[in-house]
């Protein structure tokens, strides 16, 4: 999510404003994709793909097993051999070709990426365009990527080389599955790995339409592959012999078990988890800067995003003026069809999310919580009914002890939390097991490093929140995950370090 893309296209509607109708047509073709072309797995047993936005099925899909498992890993790792051959700036060749194919469909792909989310269109513009950038961004830095070179004694000499891991194996999540595929993707294959990717069951059709672009691009037949599936899938991937690493985004649980799989096959494993991120305002912010901010801090993507400041920390003495002006705003926003242009909340991506976010709004006023506005069910009319519409919720009377302050939600619930000093809001904000994100409003700069450096997070944002500009590093401290992804960061972490010790003179031995 790229808020600089977004003023963008709002600067220059006529980039993105084109109407595709074809994007369900991807639902019927196979969505495995193994050795450069789309095919079926084997295995009989199925998932229900349903369109958050009406509830309705598209299809049952396929989950891959053990076999359509090896397939896919055998053929990145047979392509690897060659893969890393090429030079970083034929890879990064490859790599900015793909981008330029994504922004030419990309009308194409946030419409399929509504209708396997939920999310507004305007949105998911805004991610296809931050994922082309994110892939060009790998395309240009492929090939500075090198070792270094060390002068020793007597003419001797020592070099290193940056060598890629292998067979990578990734595993999306569903809240941003385009963006899951090529920000885990673009810098393995920028640095010569090969990819298997297990996008989420929810939002299988984004990642394979990757495969067909990668390839139009250029890319060999083997390196990027798709296995569809549910959470055995994603095991037998995990512990497959011949993968060298994985990368994965989800809840704690699962990033736990990818951890403990990696660790039996001694892998290396990059985790981007949960969070339960605060967003603290002090009284010197500009106000209604402070108001946006909080807004994007919560309500993008029905609030189905890990880096949220759900916990915003509003200091009392304008506790009054913030909760009006956000109330009024928040009680304005359009609920309705993602596909329409002026729709700003779209629908929650299943049943059981939308009722687990509704119980937590439930448990909330149980606990003490009062709601200003929102969680509530939402129908916008007869043709949506099946889907799942929440209004975007603010509660205030709210203590650090509750439930929905500690529990990770992910749905739009905005809990509002009053503070005096500034050390006793750095206590409380740091006091959680997660640490992904951070945000601090202030017009006093020192006060805005002073705090910025005592937070316990890995991304941190001064007078804004949730902008994700290309090149810059995203992860998180404590349980909200390990390595980073995006900018340069990303490539160490996809690579290892040879070391070649020289010798220029006679060997003298000891013995």
């Amino acid at each position: 999510m790229n808020v600089l893309v977004w003023r963008s296209l709002i600067r220059y509607p006529h980039r993105c404003m084109c109407t595709v109708t074809g994007s369900s047509s991807q639902v019927s073709q196979p969505l495995n994709y193994v050795d450069g072309q789309r095919v079926d797995p084997k295995c009989t047993q199925t998932f229900d793909l349903r369109e958050p936005a009406t509830g309705k099925s598209l299809r049952y899909v396929a989950s891959s097993n053990e076999e359509d498992v090896d397939t896919a890993v055998r053929s990145a790792r047979r392509e690897f051999k060659a893969w890393k051959k090429f030079s970083g700036f034929e890879r990064g060749n490859v790599l900015k070709k793909a981008a330029n194919i994504i922004r030419m469909r990309s009308e194409e792909l946030a419409r399929t990426e509504v209708l396997d989310t939920g999310k507004p269109i305007y949105e998911a513009r805004m991610d296809i365009a931050g994922c082309a950038d994110t892939i060009d961004y790998y395309g240009g830095m492929a090939a500075g990527i090198s070792g270094e070179f060390l002068q020793l004694s007597n003419g001797n000499f020592n070099y290193t080389m940056r060598e890629p891991l292998g067979v990578v194996g990734g595993i999306g999540a569903w809240n941003y599955p385009f963006q899951m595929a090529t920000w885990k993707s673009s810098p393995a294959l920028a640095c010569g790995n090969t990819f298997v990717f297990k996008p989420s069951p929810f939002t299988p059709l984004t990642a394979v339409m990757l495969g067909e672009i990668y390839k139009e691009a250029g890319l060999p037949d083997g390196c990027y592959n798709v296995i569809q599936g549910e959470g055995e899938t994603g095991a037998l991937l995990g512990n497959h012999p011949d993968v060298n690493k994985m990368t994965f985004t989800g809840s704690v649980p699962t990033g736990t078990k990818v951890m403990e799989a990696c660790a039996k096959g001694i892998k290396h494993v990059g985790l981007e988890l949960g969070g339960k991120s605060p967003c603290i305002i002090f009284n010197d912010s500009n106000l209604d800067n402070a108001v946006s901010g909080a807004m994007m801090a919560n309500f993008f993507t029905q609030g189905q995003v890990c880096s949220n400041g759900t916990r915003v920390f509003v200091q009392n003495s304008i506790m009054g003026p913030f909760l009006a002006k956000i109330v009024e705003r928040t009680k304005n926003m359009k609920i309705g069809n993602p596909n329409h242009e002026d729709t700003k909340v779209g629908a929650t991506i299943s049943e059981e999310q939308a009722l687990k976010v509704l119980a937590y709004v439930d448990i909330a006023k149980k606990e003490g919580a009062s709601v200003l506005c929102g969680g509530e069910r939402v129908v916008p009319d007869a043709s949506l009914s099946g889907g799942y519409y929440i209004s975007p919720c603010i509660l205030v009377n709210c203590e650090d002890h509750m439930t929905v302050v500690k529990d990770e939600i992910f749905g739009s619930v905005m809990s509002v939390l009053g503070f005096d000093t500034e050390q006793e809001v750095i206590s409380r904000a740091n006091d959680t097991e997660f640490g992904l994100a951070a945000g601090v409003f202030t017009n006093d700069l020192k006060r805005a490093h002073r705090v910025a450096s005592e937070l316990e997070a890995g991304s941190l944002y001064v007078n804004n929140y949730n902008v994700y500009p290309v090149g810059v590093p995203f992860g998180g401290y404590k349980k909200s995950g390990l390595g980073r992804e995006n900018g340069p960061e990303a490539l160490d972490l996809f690579t290892q370090v040879k070391s070649v010790y020289v010798e220029m003179g006679d060997v003298e031995a000891p013995f």
